[in-house]
């Protein structure tokens, strides 16, 4: 794992919050004409968030924002309490609690929608924690929520906050879990729980402040918003098996060259009869494998997913010559790796007293190859179309001349 890519993917969610704790002091300077924003600006960001969740179809962003705006409703009462008393104690503890818990549980949960019944189920959750804390409130049953603030040990840690130990566990349950499904998953909305769960931590702690908790619910819902985006541009521009730039993201891309460029056309070698070999699981296995590879492409290029099992590679401000050497080197890193075949009979992990010393060594392994062409710019060929076009026309004449070679 890229530890300078887990930061970079980090450091969007942290910029967010730490704008937000710069911003707490300086909302009370917004002139009166902008008075609504400490009121409306939570609201606004949340119903935006849920909008485009709703427009993309993004159900455990758009539960998480209506998670969020009951904790900011409910949060008008305990304000209005100044944290004082049974109702105050009981919905801030109840904020504690059910927030971080329902953040994690939509994190760890696969994304099903919104108006199915998967949204059924998990606005019940969210209903079922609003109903506990209103019976609790309502009944009342003082022992719960005595219980809910009471210290669970002797710690001078945290003394000071106005969370409760039991809030600051679930908030570091919630946040835990969501740092966890994100190192495994790796995805934008995955981190952006993590993110929402600490500015919403601080805006409990910092719940006496005035406007903090506002603008940390604010930052909370910004960070599932523009996560929102980031996963929507991810899968308009990104293929999702390989993880490369899709066609589309090439075409942009090729809008903007200028006027020297080489484009490679890649295609793996007997691919179809290889599916049909040995299964689609290896075939998608293989265009990983190759995908990888063409990743790590040196000389300035950029690969791409053509579709199927066809791949570009853009060489902007390039030409062929420059573009010959990486492209070769490419060709033989793919030809020379070998994939373990697992045999029918092999279990997927086998247990430690039966596992043989260089049993991947005894497995049976396959290779495959691919075929490049190569074009570049010039007075002949002086749109990219054409180019695309002479690239594929060099790497029919790879295939033709017996495949896995590099052809212009």
């Amino acid at each position: 794992m890229n530890p300078a890519k887990i930061l970079i993917e980090l450091l969007l969610p942290t910029a967010i919050i730490i704008t937000a704790w710069w911003a707490v002091p300086h909302v009370s300077e917004l002139p009166p004409t902008l008075a609504g924003i400490k009121v409306y600006g939570v609201y606004f960001v949340i119903a935006l968030g849920a909008l485009l969740g709703i427009c993309f179809r993004r159900g455990r962003i758009v539960f998480a924002l209506i998670t969020l705006a009951l904790a900011y409703v409910s949060y008008g009462w305990v304000a209005r309490d100044e944290l004082a008393g049974f109702r105050a104690h009981t919905l801030f503890a109840a904020l504690g609690v059910f927030v971080p818990l329902n953040l994690a549980l939509l994190c760890i949960m696969p994304e099903r929608g919104v108006f199915n019944m998967h949204g059924l189920q998990r606005s019940s959750i969210i209903a079922a924690g609003a109903l506990l804390t209103w019976w609790v409130i309502k009944a009342p049953l003082t022992w719960v929520t005595a219980w809910a603030i009471s210290p669970f040990f002797d710690s001078t840690l945290f003394a000071a906050s106005p969370v409760r130990q039991l809030g600051w566990i679930c908030l570091a349950l919630g946040i835990g879990a969501s740092l966890a499904v994100w190192l495994i998953r790796r995805v934008a909305i995955d981190i952006s729980f993590a993110g929402a769960l600490c500015a919403f931590a601080l805006a409990m702690h910092f719940v006496g402040v005035p406007n903090a908790f506002a603008v940390y619910c604010a930052a909370a819902a910004l960070v599932f918003t523009i996560a929102l985006l980031q996963d929507t541009f991810r899968m308009a521009f990104r293929d999702e098996l390989t993880g490369l730039p899709s066609r589309r993201n090439l075409n942009e891309r090729m809008m903007g060259l200028g006027r020297h460029y080489a484009i490679a056309m890649c295609d793996v070698d007997h691919f179809k009869k290889f599916n049909d070999t040995h299964g689609h699981d290896l075939g998608d296995q293989v265009l990983k494998m190759v995908a990888a590879k063409l990743a790590a492409v040196g000389g300035g290029g950029t690969a791409f997913r053509y579709g199927g099992e066809e791949f570009t590679v853009l060489f902007p401000g390039k030409d062929i010559a420059h573009a010959l050497p990486h492209l070769e080197a490419l060709r033989s890193a793919i030809a020379e790796y070998k994939i373990a075949v697992r045999a029918p009979d092999r279990p997927a992990k086998p247990e430690p007293a039966t596992r043989k010393q260089g049993a991947f060594r005894e497995a049976t392994s396959v290779a495959v190859t691919i075929s490049i062409g190569v074009a570049d710019s010039s007075a002949q060929l002086a749109t990219t179309a054409e180019v695309i076009k002479a690239a594929d026309e060099a790497l029919y004449r790879a295939k033709n001349k017996g495949r896995n070679l590099v052809s212009r």
